[in-house]
C-alpha cells in the first residue's frame, strides 16, 4: 500500500465484539453477536476481532458461529501472550491471531512481573509457534505510548523475524493527544519493517482524531468500535473515523450508508444509547433550528451543508426542527408541512408559545405541537397578513 497513490487506502479493523464488549456491563447474546457481525460485513470493514478464545468453550462456539457467517470480512482471534490463548484460538477456526503483549514498565512490573528479554523471547517464541500452525499473526503492543520507543523498535523486529504481518500501537489508557500521536507512529514506521495498526482509546476525547493522525503518520491499518464502545472511555468510532476518511478522499470501503443501521444495531444489543448529537448517526446531527442557518438552507443547501458530510451520504435526511431559535423562514415551513396556516401573523404569534415549549420539555415542537399551538393562536396573530382580518 502506497502513500503517494492518488487513491489512498485504510484497512478498517473492528473490535466491537472484543473490545466493544468490554464495555463496563455490556454483555452480547450469540444472537446479537451475529447481527452485529452480519452488520459489519455489510458495511465493508476489512477485520472483525470476534471475541477472545481464552474466556471459554462458549465463547469459541460463538466465533464458530460468527466466522463461517462472515462473507466479506476476515475474521481474527484475540489472544494474551499464552500458550493456552493459542490452542484455544486454534480450535475457533479463525486463521488471523492477535497476540496483545503488554510492553509499558507499569503493566510488565505490575501485571506480569516479567523481564523485557522474557517478553521478547515468549512473543518470538508464539509468534513463530502460530505461524508454524498456520496462523497469519499480527502483535500489539499494549500500552505503547507509556512504553519506550526503542523497545517498541525491538518488539517489532522480533515479531516480524518470528513471522508476524503487522504491528498494532495501543494507546491502552488514551494518553495521547493527536501530535503525539502523529510522532509517535512516524517515527516508528520509520524503523520497523512490518505495517501498522493504530489502537486509540478516548480517555481524553481524542481517540478518532488520533486515529487520523495515525494513518496520515504512516498506520494504513485502523482498530475501532461501532459507537465508540470499550473499556472505561472507550475507542475511536467506526463511524466517525470512516466519515472522516472518506471525506478526506482515502478510500476505506466502507459503505457509509450502512452505518446508521449499524450504529443502531449496536445501540440496542449493548444497551447504550446513542446521544442525538453523536457525528454521523445521532438522531439530530443533520438537524437545523436557528433561524438564520435555516433561512439559507432552504436557499442553498451548501451554506451550511458540504457535500463532504451531506446527510444523503450517509443515507439519511436533513431535519428542519422547531424550537425556541426558530425564524419565520423555518417556522412557515414547518406549519406548510403540518397542513397549518403558515402566515407571518401565525408564525410570529408562535414564537412566545415555541419558547415556552423549548424550555418546559427540552425538544423540537413536533406537529401535533404546532396544531395545538396554533389553535391557542388563532385569530390572534401580532401581525396580520394584508387584507386579512384583524
Amino acid at each position: 500500500m502506497s502513500f503517494l497513490s492518488s487513491q489512498p487506502q485504510v484497512a478498517i479493523c473492528d473490535t466491537t465484539l472484543r473490545d466493544g464488549e468490554q464495555t463496563a456491563g455490556v454483555a452480547f447474546t450469540l444472537t446479537e453477536k451475529r447481527a452485529i457481525a452480519r452488520a459489519l460485513d455489510r458495511a465493508g470493514v476489512a477485520e472483525i476481532e470476534l471475541g477472545i478464545p481464552a474466556m471459554g468453550w462458549d465463547e469459541v462456539a460463538d466465533m464458530r458461529v460468527l466466522a463461517a457467517e462472515l462473507t466479506r470480512a476476515e475474521p481474527v482471534a484475540w489472544c494474551r501472550l499464552r500458550m493456552s490463548d493459542l490452542d484455544m484460538a486454534m480450535k475457533t477456526g479463525v486463521r488471523r491471531v492477535h497476540f496483545a503483549v503488554p510492553t509499558s514498565k507499569m503493566q510488565l512490573d505490575g501485571k506480569l512481573g516479567r523481564s523485557p528479554d522474557w517478553l521478547l523471547a515468549e512473543t518470538a517464541a508464539l509468534v513463530f509457534c502460530a505461524v508454524d500452525r498456520g496462523h497469519v499473526v499480527s502483535v500489539g503492543a499494549e500500552d505503547a505510548s507509556r512504553t519506550d520507543p526503542e523497545f517498541l523498535v525491538r518488539l517489532a523486529e522480533v515479531a516480524a523475524a518470528a513471522g508476524a504481518v503487522r504491528f498494532r500501537i495501543a494507546d491502552t489508557l488514551g494518553l495521547l493527544d493527536p501530535m503525539g500521536a502523529y510522532r509517535l507512529v512516524a517515527a516508528l514506521a520509520e524503523r520497523i519493517a512490518l505495517p501498522i495498526e493504530m489502537h486509540a482509546h478516548n480517555d481524553f476525547g481524542m481517540a478518532t482524531a488520533n486515529t487520523m493522525m495515525a494513518y496520515h503518520a504512516g498506520a494504513p491499518f485502523l482498530s475501532v468500535t461501532v459507537n465508540g464502545l470499550g473499556e472505561r472511555a472507550g475507542n475511536a468510532a467506526l463511524e466517525e473515523v470512516g466519515a472522516a476518511l472518506e471525506a478526506n478522499g482515502i478510500a476505506t470501503g466502507i459503505d457509509l450508508t450502512a452505518l446508521p443501521a449499524l450504529s443502531a444495531v449496536v445501540a440496542r444489543a449493548s444497551g447504550r444509547a446513542l446521544p442525538v448529537a453523536k457525528p454521523i448517526t445521532g438522531d439530530l446531527v443533520f438537524a437545523h433550528e436557528a433561524g438564520i442557518h435555516v433561512d439559507a438552507i432552504l436557499k442553498s443547501p451548501d451554506t451550511y451543508e458540504d457535500p463532504r458530510c451531506a446527510p444523503s451520504r450517509f443515507g439519511r435526511e436533513r431535519q428542519i426542527v422547531i424550537g425556541k431559535h426558530s425564524g419565520l423562514a423555518g417556522l412557515r415551513a414547518a406549519l406548510s408541512a403540518a397542513g397549518l396556516p403558515a402566515t407571518d401573523g401565525i408564525a410570529l404569534a408562535l414564537k412566545p408559545h415555541l419558547r415556552a415549549h423549548a424550555q418546559r420539555f427540552k425538544r423540537p415542537a413536533t406537529p401535533e405541537d404546532l396544531r395545538r399551538m396554533v389553535a391557542r393562536v388563532a385569530g390572534l396573530a401580532l401581525v396580520p397578513d394584508a387584507g386579512q382580518a384583524s
